[in-house]
């Protein structure tokens, strides 16, 4: 069954500073002002941060779930077909997506919570 946008931005919210809005039309979720993830146009497909060095890991996982595209080839980010995904693949890349995007004290405050 595919994972929802729906389901992926309730995990998202888990963590601090994150938040919802639009990024060129559609559903998308920042901390502060960076972006974290954007659902795509098409409704299936979710723009996540990764870092460059880590995507290749992903696309010999699943290549038939994680891609790229011309126009994220320079960024930091990862395609994933949500159809396909794995949802015990998630709440780990939103984490490590988080982590990216927040401030120190925000991570800092996060891991103190969480000790």
């Amino acid at each position: 069954m595919a994972v929802s946008y729906h389901r992926i931005w309730e995990a998202a919210l888990g963590f601090p500073g994150v938040s919802e809005s639009l990024c060129h039309g559609t559903p998308a979720l920042f901390v502060g002002k960076k972006l974290l993830a954007r659902l795509l146009e098409n409704g299936e497909t979710l723009m996540l941060k990764v870092p460059l060095d880590q995507r290749e890991q992903y696309f010999e996982e699943g290549p038939d779930t994680f891609f790229i595209t011309s126009h994220y080839q320079n960024y930091a980010g990862l395609l994933i077909d949500l159809p396909s995904v794995r949802w015990e693949m998630l709440p780990p890349m939103l984490e490590n997506a988080w982590r990216m995007v927040a401030p120190r004290k925000l991570i800092t405050a996060y891991e103190a919570a969480r000790a």
